[in-house]
């Protein structure tokens, strides 16, 4: 039997879910579905047949239905981009948005990805809150089929419809021009992120709330006692324990802006023009205010100058300290945070009171803030009861990167027992504890060189929080 020429699919995913069931007001669909599963019964492996009724089922708003077709046709057919592209939407329609970002990211890594796919992809980013993530892929669903461009989806997004827009968004990136910067792309972000979001850590957020949050919440009282608001947190540990998603979490807690500052976007190989680069940054921080500015490898951009043979970096550490001072212009509101895994490398003069002057050992976390990291990790994914205490009891020593690990190393495994069975199977404690036996805990390196550090180049006590984490102080 020669299928039914092909519906108009034009995969354009809406975000309120269509209504279940039928319309008993259109009897050419039903007559429609009828004749297809007819024609199913007589040719049970046709593909392009079983994909045209599940398509047909989505347009209908019976995604439970259109879901089992999909993935009947993906066992027939495992490279149907056009069924891969449908079961991501009937995913994304029941609200299983993570599963629907395995199966795009999946279908997105091949070069001939459609637009129709970018487009879903940036629905379904959005619905996660991944934002700036959202942004740049319907700014590339658009390069690739302009016809795609919504206007809903791009008021929700804080994007112009067309590519060329570069305003700000809400709660997530995007580049945007500085007009005072000169040509300089800088870019601001609005992270979404809070507290509630970071497990564990306790006293370190008491200390960003005593030093950050307090005085922008209680300014009049912080005002009697004429403490101004702004100053700076230089944070270290062992990389992957958190320090850059605090660094966020903190804008967050604040709905400041946030200014993220690695190396490449300060050092220039022309005299003058990094530190050109460096003061131009702390200005859209003042004019942005209040504003977290956050410098991570921070030892990179304030080595040791004792250490230097040219006075070319001599003179970025001079400028970083005299914008920390406001020499020029006030820091009122510039809440300053910076992350480095080597303290020890960072010039003196950065812990003088008034800049960093507060500096705070990141470690990895404990048991219960293990817990409740996976807590967060496994929040919106298929589970059965998870023991999170008990993943926690064998991940001793865990950053947050490394049970991030575990969890990516236990999804891809039930990923592929999913491809094998043709159903989603869900995570459980067992799955969890397989996972980390295989992944290594990557902070016991960096102990092994703070140590020494701490035994023996400890002028003052300031790695003191090492060894009391170590055990080798009281």
């Amino acid at each position: 039997m020669t299928p039914p020429a092909p519906l108009c699919y034009p995969y354009r995913v809406r975000d309120a879910p269509l209504p279940a069931g039928r319309n008993p007001e259109m009897p050419k669909e039903a007559d429609a579905m009828r004749a297809l599963r007819e024609a199913l019964s007589h040719s049970p492996d046709n593909v392009p047949l079983r994909r045209h009724l599940a398509e047909t089922l989505v347009s209908l708003g019976e995604f439970d239905e259109a879901e089992k077709e999909f993935r009947r046709v993906l066992q027939l057919a495992p490279n149907d981009t056009r069924a891969k592209l449908g079961l991501a939407e009937a995913y994304h329609a029941r609200g299983r948005h993570h599963v629907a970002l395995a199966v795009l990211e999946d279908l997105l890594s091949a070069p001939e990805a459609t637009g129709a796919a970018h487009l879903l992809h940036a629905r379904v980013l959005l619905k996660t809150g991944q934002v700036g993530a959202a942004v740049r892929a319907y700014r590339q669903a658009v390069e690739t089929d302009p016809s795609l461009a919504d206007d809903a989806l791009a008021e929700a997004l804080g994007v112009d419809a067309g590519i060329e827009s570069a305003a700000e968004v809400v709660e997530g990136r995007v580049r945007a021009l500085d007009g005072e910067a000169g040509d300089t792309l800088t870019e601001l972000e609005r992270p979404g992120l809070t507290f509630a979001d970071v497990g564990g850590m306790d006293a370190v957020k008491e200390e960003i709330r005593m030093k950050i949050i307090y005085p922008l919440t209680n300014r009049d009282l912080y005002a009697a006692y004429g403490k101004p608001v702004g100053g700076g947190i230089l944070m270290y540990g062992p990389p992957g324990c958190g320090k850059t998603y605090l660094a966020r979490a903190t804008a967050g807690e604040i709905r400041a802006g946030f200014l993220a500052v690695g190396l490449h976007d300060v050092l220039d190989m022309w005299i003058g023009q990094s530190e050109r680069r460096l003061h131009e940054i702390f200005e859209q921080a003042r004019r942005t205010r209040p504003c977290v500015l956050f410098f991570d490898e921070a030892d990179a951009l304030g080595a040791s100058r004792s250490d230097m043979r040219h006075s070319g970096g001599r003179q970025i550490i001079n400028q970083f300290l005299a914008e920390l001072d406001g020499v020029q212009a006030s820091n009122e509101g510039v809440l300053v945070l910076a992350a480095t895994n080597a303290p020890w490398h960072l010039d003196p003069a950065f812990r003088r009171p008034g800049r960093f002057d507060r500096v705070l050992f990141i470690p990895p976390p404990d048991a219960p803030a293990r817990a409740a990291i996976l807590e967060i990790l496994l929040k919106g994914k298929p589970l059965e009861k998870v023991d999170h205490a008990q993943v926690a009891a064998k991940s001793d020593g865990f950053s947050g990167a490394d049970l991030k690990a575990v969890v990516d190393v236990t999804i891809e495994a039930k990923l592929r027992e999913a491809m094998k069975r043709g159903v989603p199977q869900p995570i459980g404690t067992r799955d969890l504890l397989a996972a980390a036996r295989g992944v290594k805990a990557s902070t016991r390196e960096w102990f092994a060189t703070a140590r020494n550090y701490a035994l023996y180049s400890n002028q003052g006590g300031i790695y003191d929080d090492i060894l009391h984490y170590l055990g080798l102080k009281k």
